[in-house]
């Protein structure tokens, strides 16, 4: 596996070596230990979800509360998919920025998002499915959206139609409403990358 840590500190991208034969290929789609000496922070993994979308389906920005924090390991295993990490941490070096990739299923490519940042997709295909390993499970009331058009930030999403969004992404605040709110996170380089 291969760690390339990407412009928001703490973030990586992750690219597995795939073996091909006769029979097809194979890949590790997830390594703790690798994951571990290559951010400095364990990674205990709590919980694993999937969603499915439609093309052009827009989910995010979201966010957990610290605490309780929670950790991303994201891939997408069928279809293709955009995603996106913005750094929401008060007082980070890059407040506001965002790192884009696409993600394919059968690359095996993979996105770690540490505690604190913002994440979201664009799904590029039809049945677009996203896995996302986690390190915590999920707590009622700790989620928070940031609205993923926010002009400030001004995300990258190419859409070419009309995006399809939730309720609760169509009326998310925008990243200065969230910061006066009181519910962002607050920059602190020894959580983020342990180093």
């Amino acid at each position: 596996m291969e760690f390339r840590e990407l412009e928001i500190p703490g973030v990586f991208l992750v690219s597995p070596e795939i073996v091909h034969d006769e029979r097809g290929s194979f890949f590790e789609g997830f390594r703790a230990d690798r994951l571990g000496e290559a951010t400095g922070r364990e990674f205990p993994v709590a919980q694993v979800n999937y969603s499915v979308s439609r093309r052009d389906t827009v989910r995010g920005i979201h966010g957990v509360t610290i605490p309780p924090g929670q950790a991303k390991y994201v891939s997408c295993v069928r279809g293709a998919l955009l995603d996106i990490v913005v750094d929401i941490r008060v007082g980070s070096p890059t407040y506001g920025a965002h790192t884009a990739n696409v993600l394919r299923a059968g690359s095996g490519t993979a996105v770690y998002v540490p505690e604190g940042l913002g994440h979201g997709f664009r799904a590029l295909t039809d049945d677009a499915t996203i896995c996302y390993v986690l390190s915590s499970a999920y707590v009622p009331g700790t989620q928070f959206e940031i609205h993923p058009f926010d002009p400030e930030l001004a995300l990258p999403w190419d859409l070419t139609g009309e995006a399809l969004l939730s309720e609760k992404d169509e009326h998310a605040p925008t990243l200065a409403r969230a910061e006066a709110a009181g519910i962002l996170p607050l920059w602190d380089d020894t959580r983020t990358n342990g180093r």
